[in-house]
């Protein structure tokens, strides 16, 4: 017996294009390295159920766009390069309702003054995601992979206990995190993207920095209340931060003391915590 069903929902797109563009107009060289994610939805579902192609966009053209739009048009940010090519995909393509289109930039940081000498930056990614059709736009922002550490004013206590626990409690621990964060622009018709991001990710890092801290998700909402608070133009923030476990190494076997001083680095398992802070309405 031949079942049959109906699809609910559908989208397609390219994933992982890589980009480089490198900017000579100016005497000081500009770098400007992203990946690239595009997904459309549409109606799309005969290209499904019979195989009729005449409204699907290769995808193949979708990277060739990618490098295209990068040629003809000037961006200097993930936001600006996310938006010219939803843009483009709702303009150019009657079929596509709807447009999103995700970019993570690798960051590059300029060696001393030289103008065209460079040096890769760290883990992090700043990302985007641009959303548009027939209704408007959406923009969402964020940061990815940013690994940071603080070797005091951290603790964890008072937690609840049962007959599995092991973890001691202590008022001085190492607090290391992988922070990915995205923020949801309430209105992004006139914000200038890089000003805004270097201002939420400055204000989190100095929260993060100074926070007396009772737990990861005790961090997690300082750093978010200070993100809300250095960018108006922001209604929402969402954080993940896994622990980045520093386990005290065990030297008394070897006649030795270690008042928290020796770590042995661990990455998994990991503690997940997340959580998504929505700015109050006065």
């Amino acid at each position: 017996m031949k079942y049959q069903g109906q699809i609910v929902d559908h989208r397609y797109g390219k994933a992982g294009v890589r980009l480089l563009r490198l900017d000579r107009s100016a005497a000081t060289h500009r770098l400007f390295e992203a990946t690239v994610q595009i997904s459309l939805e549409g109606p799309f579902s005969e290209a499904y159920s019979a195989g009729d192609n005449r409204r699907v966009l290769p995808t193949d053209t979708m990277k060739n766009t990618v490098y295209a739009l990068a040629r003809r048009h000037e961006f200097d940010t993930p936001e600006s390069l996310a938006r010219l090519l939803a843009r483009h995909f709702v303009g150019t393509q009657e079929q596509v309702e709807k447009a999103s289109v995700d970019v993570a930039e690798k960051p590059w940081l300029r060696h001393a003054d030289r103008s065209a000498a460079f040096i890769a930056g760290g883990e992090e990614r700043f990302t985007t995601t641009v959303v548009a059709s027939a209704e408007g736009e959406s923009v969402s922002s964020g940061i990815d992979g940013l690994v940071i550490l603080k070797s005091s004013r951290s603790g964890f206590e008072g937690f609840p206990r049962d007959e599995f626990t092991l973890l001691k409690e202590t008022d001085d621990r190492i607090l290391a995190t992988r922070l990915e964060a995205r923020w949801d622009y309430a209105d992004a018709a006139n914000v200038d993207f890089a000003a805004a991001r270097g201002r939420i990710q400055t204000a989190m890092l100095d929260a993060f920095a100074d926070h007396d801290s009772r737990s990861v998700q005790h961090t997690l909402y300082e750093m978010a209340e200070a993100a809300l608070a250095a960018a108006s133009e922001i209604e929402r923030i969402f954080l993940r931060m896994p622990n980045k476990h520093y386990l005290l190494a065990r030297l008394e076997p070897l006649g030795l003391d270690n008042p928290n001083c020796i770590f042995v680095p661990t990455d998994e398992p990991a503690g997940m915590i997340e959580g998504t802070v929505e700015r109050v309405s006065a």
